[in-house]
């Protein structure tokens, strides 16, 4: 049996006056699945969200959200987004303004304040229910922003920049968060912070000027790939020459920085880091960082590197 797609965009396109922001992009995103959507300022990433949140239509193509049109009645509960620039009234009790917002989703006063502190539980801040949203310090702010988010337990939840202007306590907690919740809800995040993306997400979704450039799973990395980063300056060709010389080696790829891509049989998988390392260390040459596979930013922007280089 065939699950239905969480999203389904086919053939989607958007323009305001001659600028296409989108230009007949598809894509689906799956039960379970969380999505990172990329894109330089400008690229389309508001307009997307703005649309499957049937806040404004398309030109063209076609959406569907658990099998209904955006903006449907049938979404109702199960469909949830959070802008950027969400806020809270600061004149009002984060516990007053969550409960209303549950209440609007047709629970009882009750039950609207039952889900409230479970939602504030979620994002630490259960002891705060009667705190104006003015009293609480950004990061606080943003929490309860994201706390109105989780309200019902919705199926698909979009999230803009959700760690935007956090201190890393604070966005280390909401990505501990999303990365909990993923295993009951899918989510569409949308970030500037690739590495963060990269540590949440296993699909991305990039878009370029309107148009879907990249659309793949980069958790599926190759299993015999290394990323190499050296602390201190070596020549290049002597050392690609002497990692060449690694048993199992297929590939070495210089880059910037001192990056080092390698590539390596699978069999050899059990030790190969291991000699990599004692090869490092014979040579005198310290490392930064090893990573296995290749980084989210290195498979996107690996030929925009490669031309530079």
């Amino acid at each position: 049996m065939t699950t239905q797609p969480i999203i389904k965009v086919s053939q989607l396109a958007k323009s305001y006056g001659r600028n296409k922001v989108l230009n007949k992009i598809s894509f689906e995103v799956n039960k379970g699945e969380t999505v990172a959507l990329i894109g330089q300022n400008g690229a389309g990433k508001t307009t997307l969200f703005s649309l499957l949140c049937g806040y404004i239509k398309a030109d063209s193509g076609s959406m569907q959200l658990l099998g209904q049109q955006p903006g449907s009645a049938a979404l109702f509960g199960k469909v949830s987004a959070l802008p950027q620039d969400a806020q809270l009234d600061p004149a009002f009790s984060i516990g007053q303004q969550l409960s209303f917002y549950g209440q609007l989703q047709g629970l009882s006063a009750q039950l609207a304040r039952t889900e409230t502190l479970r939602v504030l539980a979620l994002v630490d801040l259960e002891q705060h229910y009667h705190t104006k949203a003015g009293a609480l310090s950004h990061g606080m702010r943003k929490r309860a922003c994201m706390a109105q988010a989780f309200i019902g337990s919705p199926a698909l939840i979009l999230l803009d920049e959700p760690t935007a202007g956090l201190d890393p306590a604070n966005a280390l907690h909401i990505r501990e968060l999303i990365s909990d919740l993923s295993q009951h809800a899918s989510f569409l995040i949308s970030s500037h912070n690739i590495f963060e993306l990269e540590r949440l997400c296993n699909k991305v979704l990039y878009l370029q000027d309107g148009k879907l450039q990249q659309h793949h799973a980069h958790a599926a990395n190759s299993e015999a790939c290394l990323s190499l980063q050296l602390s201190a300056a070596a020549n290049s060709a002597e050392v690609c020459q002497q990692l060449q010389q690694l048993a199992g080696i297929t590939d070495v790829t210089a880059g910037r920085n001192h990056e080092y891509q390698l590539s390596y049989q699978p069999q050899a998988a059990d030790d190969f880091d291991i000699r990599l390392l004692q090869c490092l260390a014979a040579n005198g040459w310290q490392y930064k960082q090893l990573t296995k596979g290749k980084s989210l930013e290195q498979q996107l922007f690996a030929q925009k590197k490669a031309a530079h280089v």
